[in-house]
């Protein structure tokens, strides 16, 4: 049974969860990843190997830590290493997601957690990289979450942290990154997004409940393209999936 009670952040979260498969490797973020990946592992996805940049390997995470280097990211872990060998592990390849939140994207899925501005004099000055250059760069898919408006969806972002498809199609491969690399969705509080297999731009999946394709143009400050014929909606968490979904956070940290 559908709920119509949930709010768009945890509705972001469902949405992001929903992109995870079973049996794959996850590299996750600080924040609504983490909680994505928790909510997976406890409902459809239950042998995920999740991945934190600090070193956990494989935890089965008791809490929503508060951020990657919590020491609930080694809980019941397969095991515990070094950042070093983590980012090796994705240089490996043996990494199917990263899974990230970002301050600005633009039309290729190139994201800026660095600064807002310019480089050298910054309005604004994020928390920076950490893992998610290595992540963006190196994992088979990418998965972001953000909100969306037209600060955020940007025709160029103010830095580049981490690599989308840079400029466009062939662009990641010409400049060393693996073959088959590179984002997959974008998750927003007003749709779900992917990439356009041959321009390799912004391209909508779906629309969460409500939302309207000009609300989506709206908050963005370049054209996003759209699919052919309809335009499904985003499914929404059941009542059960609502309650688990809210008990990862019971603090409210994130969602």
């Amino acid at each position: 049974m559908a709920n119509a009670s949930y709010t768009m952040t945890e509705l972001m979260a469902y949405a992001a969860a929903r992109e995870i498969e079973n049996k794959k490797s996850i590299m996750v973020g600080t924040g609504l990843p983490i909680i994505a990946a928790m909510f997976a592992q406890k409902t459809h996805a239950p042998d995920i190997l999740i991945i934190f940049e600090a070193g956990g390997i494989g935890p089965l995470i008791p809490a929503l830590p508060i951020s990657v280097g919590d020491s609930r990211t080694f809980y019941r872990a397969v095991s515990a290493y070094g950042m070093l060998d983590v980012m090796a592990l994705a240089q490996a390849g043996y990494a199917d997601y990263g899974f990230l939140g970002a301050a600005q994207i633009d039309p290729y899925g190139n994201i800026n957690t660095t600064v807002i501005g310019d480089h050298a004099r910054p309005r604004v000055r994020l928390p920076g990289s950490g893992g998610a250059n290595d992540f963006g760069s190196l994992c088979h898919r990418t998965i972001i979450i953000m909100r969306q408006d037209k600060n955020k969806f940007k025709e160029k972002v103010d830095f580049v942290t981490t690599p989308g498809y840079l400029d466009g199609p062939g662009a990641r491969e010409k400049a060393g990154l693996p073959l088959g690399t590179g984002p997959t969705r974008v998750i927003t509080q007003l749709a779900v997004y992917g990439f356009d297999e041959r321009t390799k731009r912004l391209k909508l999946r779906s629309l969460h409940p409500g939302v309207t394709v000009e609300e989506v143009q709206n908050n963005s400050s370049f054209e996003i393209l759209l699919p052919e014929g309809e335009i499904p909606a985003t499914p929404v968490p059941s009542e059960e999936e609502l309650a688990i979904l809210r008990s990862l956070d019971p603090a409210r940290i994130s969602i």
